[in-house]
């Protein structure tokens, strides 16, 4: 059982996370026709924008309210209700979600209160739902923010539902932080390989996925339809794919009366055999579809080859909780040994579940350290790990948000079998594109005396 262990220091040196608010909007994105509104200063907006076009190489529809000194001291419901005016004129969205900072949490502002009272007296705004999640940026990370919209969404959206009525056939499936859209994707068609029907929330893999469209709007192109959110109380089940995810199944069981299970991972032979033992149990089918099986067998077949670059492995990974998860428990099946782990957020139950014995809540400054103490040989996380990697000189696998020295970060799959064998693999070219020459210690023999290092090798007769 790994402990939390909270480094005591003044500063970060090279931050890990990202903020609440920025993972609340990801979530919001999601959404068909939506807009995120941030209810703080146009800096914090200009940030996060800065992240999400860098990541996924895209235009991206990220609104504030711009309070100035004046309405934080006195309060921002009037700055939100423009906003949200200026947005409907502009924009025409279906969804705006709203997503609170430092500073107005700070102050203590009473958001969902005039919320209220702003739809009260607004009913030119019928047609557009709002919904407002409080993510101040000093408590928690990325997948803190995502959990909390995911959760305002399923609350303000699902409506209550007294009866059960339910489409065997219709499953619903909350999305974690973590998941790419390819990873989207390939939960979908697993899915749908069993004669399920998905409803996808938050669905990233239709809005901002990279694809060209016939026309620009200032909303997001695609994503999980208000009609769609709307039929969740039918589903059969919910299919919470992260433990980010366990609230938001929890208030859908408590307004739907729609039973819930939670996976941990998607990634890794017995994740995945989890998985699908409960999609044979909902569709009813005594054995999976031949697609699946064969998916399975090359996936062991990876594992048979990556073993040998993986076994003994000493890894660093620094990620969310829920990600770090997935990856690290996928290695140490393979044999690897996770010998430096850092964290994004304490407010996860994964933590002390991880295969090591310490978690360190810190920033890549302690990643780095702990690095190098550990003596790791490959280092996991996102784009600005780049650094520690190139001061111990070892391989970086990017994974997590943000990733903006790749293009197609968004292509990556390490869920499912697919994906585990796809993230195998990439394990172990990772190890072997490390330049090596070997000399006679490394296979168990004296080392060669310094004096006479420098001879030559006789030439070939």
């Amino acid at each position: 059982m790994a402990v939390l262990i909270h480094p005591r220091r003044a500063l970060s040196t090279n931050p890990l996370k990202t903020s609440a608010p920025l993972g609340a909007a990801m979530a919001y994105l999601g959404i068909e026709g939506a807009v995120p509104l941030f209810h703080g200063a146009q800096g914090c907006t200009a940030f996060g924008m800065v992240h999400l076009v860098r990541h996924f190489k895209e235009a991206v529809p990220l609104q504030t309210t711009a309070m100035n000194e004046v309405s934080t001291i006195l309060g921002g419901g009037e700055q939100i209700e423009e906003a949200i005016d200026n947005i409907r004129k502009r924009a025409k969205p279906k969804f705006i979600g709203i997503a609170s900072t430092a500073l107005t949490e700070t102050r203590g502002e009473d958001i969902a209160g005039e919320l209220r009272a702003m739809k009260a007296r607004r009913p030119d705004w019928a047609g557009t739902e709002v919904v407002y999640a409080a993510t101040p940026d000093f408590d928690g990370g990325q997948q803190d923010g995502w959990a909390k919209a995911v959760e305002a969404i399923v609350s303000a959206l699902v409506p209550v539902t007294p009866e059960r009525d339910p489409d065997l056939r219709l499953v619903t499936v909350l999305v974690p932080s973590s998941f790419t859209t390819s990873e989207i994707d390939e939960a979908v068609r697993m899915i749908r390989s069993f004669g399920l029907d998905p409803i996808v929330l938050p669905d990233l893999s239709t809005s901002l996925d990279g694809h060209l469209s016939d026309d620009w709007s200032g909303h997001s192109l695609g994503g999980t339809s208000l009609a769609d959110i709307a039929r969740i109380p039918r589903s059969a089940c919910t299919l919470a794919l992260g433990e980010q995810m366990r609230g938001a199944a929890q208030i859908i069981e408590d307004r739907a009366l729609v039973p819930y299970r939670v996976f941990q991972s998607l990634t890794g032979l017995k994740a995945v055999d989890a998985f699908v033992r409960v999609l044979m149990e909902l569709s009813g089918m005594q054995d999976p579809p031949p697609s699946i099986k064969r998916d399975r067998a090359r996936m062991m077949d990876a594992a048979l080859d990556a073993h040998f670059f993986t076994g003994g492995l000493r890894v660093a990974i620094a990620a969310d909780p829920d990600l770090m998860f997935s990856l690290s428990t996928a290695l140490a099946s393979m044999g690897a040994e996770i010998v430096a782990a850092v964290t994004t957020t304490q407010h996860s139950a994964l933590i002390e579940k991880m295969p090591c014995a310490e978690v360190i809540l810190g920033d890549l400054g302690d990643f780095e350290r702990a690095a190098r103490q550990a003596e790791a040989q490959i280092l996991i996380t996102h784009s600005h790990g780049r650094h520690a990697a190139e001061a111990l000189n070892l391989p970086l696998v990017r994974a997590g948000f943000p990733i903006f020295d790749r293009i197609g970060a968004q292509d990556t799959c390490r869920v499912g079998y697919r994906g585990t064998r796809a993230f195998f693999f990439e394990i172990a070219n990772a190890m072997q594109a490390i330049p090596h020459s070997p000399r006679p210690e490394d296979f168990g023999a004296a080392p060669i005396p310094e004096e006479f290092d420098h001879v030559p090798h006789p030439a070939p007769c």
